[in-house]
């Protein structure tokens, strides 16, 4: 699960049932026939075709005959941006992410489009490569070029944020997120991972664990918000001393280059990680390292990937519902579509799943 290549979509191609901006038409024996077919055989112009297909600009009705006799003949169906147009309704949505692969992306889009196909929208995919502010202006003047109704911003991380304050006011947006911040003004739908944080580190300390150490994923509104505040917050509560944060990327290799240097700090007994695969990368390096896990390092996850249950031991963590997440952005936004309001938050509290990763530390190490 590394970053997305330059562009819109991804290396593993985009999610069943969602389109993107820039997408590939796979080599057929047969293609479907595309507006082009239908101006040939009616013996017009494309844009008769496409004033015929919109109702943009009054056609006269032999040259719409011939044209509905081409459609009629072709078996041409209009695509969903037409159909939309046509009908004075535009039914196609944007979602802004700087990822579609990693587990919480991935999974949060496929929510977005279940709720959207449900609802009649077509999804479209723009990739916001990096927090550089000329990258996420190229992504945002693709989004405003499309006739989309309204947008969906992942805020995972600073170029999913930066790419939602781009946004003009006059489109409807929504924001979807794991960490709640305050001063968002428009709606949004969040994890709330600090609750769920506190919830970890409240554990760890109950099982006997002096402190916690927490690895950070890369944060979208500073250090002091979601999972890395719920960790610093609980400790603070329980009295107990606070490590300095460590921050790390977002995959395994980042996370055992930082377990490699906690190995070495026999004090250290608890780990909360910012993600599954920071997880996996800590025990792995501790295991190198001569320590076990959970006897000599109790180390919890977030998020819940399908692989966290089948790692050896199986992996305390985090379960986040991105699924959910994704469809409750969309009925923000498609309520906001359908009644100009929609509520200001849409939140819901991950659960901590516990396996067997954490336990009680060594009377020796305390």
């Amino acid at each position: 699960m590394w970053g997305p290549r330059r562009g819109v979509g991804s290396a593993r191609g985009p999610l069943p049932g969602v389109a993107t901006l820039h997408g590939v038409i796979a080599k057929s024996a047969r293609r479907p026939p595309v507006i082009a077919d239908v101006a040939r055989v009616a013996v017009v112009s494309v844009p008769t075709v496409s004033r015929v297909l919109t109702g943009s600009v009054p056609v006269s009705p032999a040259k719409r005959a011939l044209v509905m006799a081409a459609i009629d003949k072709l078996g041409y169906r209009p695509s969903a941006a037409a159909r939309a147009l046509a009908g004075g309704r535009r039914s196609m949505i944007a979602v802004l992410a700087s990822n579609t692969t990693r587990y919480g992306y991935a999974s949060t889009l496929r929510g977005i489009e279940e709720g959207a196909r449900a609802a009649g929208y077509t999804v479209v995919i723009t990739v916001v490569e990096s927090e550089d502010p000329s990258i996420v202006d190229e992504a945002v003047t693709l989004v405003l070029g499309q006739p989309v109704a309204g947008v969906i911003v992942l805020e995972f991380d600073p170029a999913g944020v930066r790419a939602s304050r781009a946004l003009p006011d006059s489109l409807p947006v929504v924001g979807a997120s794991a960490g709640r911040v305050v001063r968002r003004t428009r709606p949004h739908a969040y994890l709330d991972d600090r609750a769920a944080a506190m919830r970890a580190v409240e554990y760890l300390l109950g099982l006997g664990h002096r402190t916690v150490h927490h690895v950070a994923i890369p944060h979208s509104d500073g250090p002091n918000v979601g999972r890395a505040s719920g960790w610093h917050d609980a400790l603070i509560a329980a009295g107990a001393p606070v490590p300095e944060l460590i921050g790390a990327g977002w995959d395994p290799a980042s996370g055992y280059e930082v377990g490699a240097m906690l190995a070495r700090d026999e004090s250290v007994t608890a780990v909360l990680a910012g993600n599954d695969e920071l997880a996996i990368g800590l025990m792995r390096a501790f295991v190198d390292a001569g320590r076990a896990v959970p006897g000599d390092v109790s180390v919890v996850g977030f998020d819940d990937e399908p692989f966290a249950a089948m790692w050896t031991p199986g992996l305390t963590t985090v379960a986040q519902d991105f699924g959910g997440l994704g469809r409750r952005a969309f009925d923000l936004l498609e309520s906001l579509l359908r009644t100009g309001a929609a509520p200001r938050t849409s939140t819901r509290t991950p659960q901590l799943v516990i396996r067997n990763s954490a336990g009680p530390p060594r009377a020796s190490r305390l």
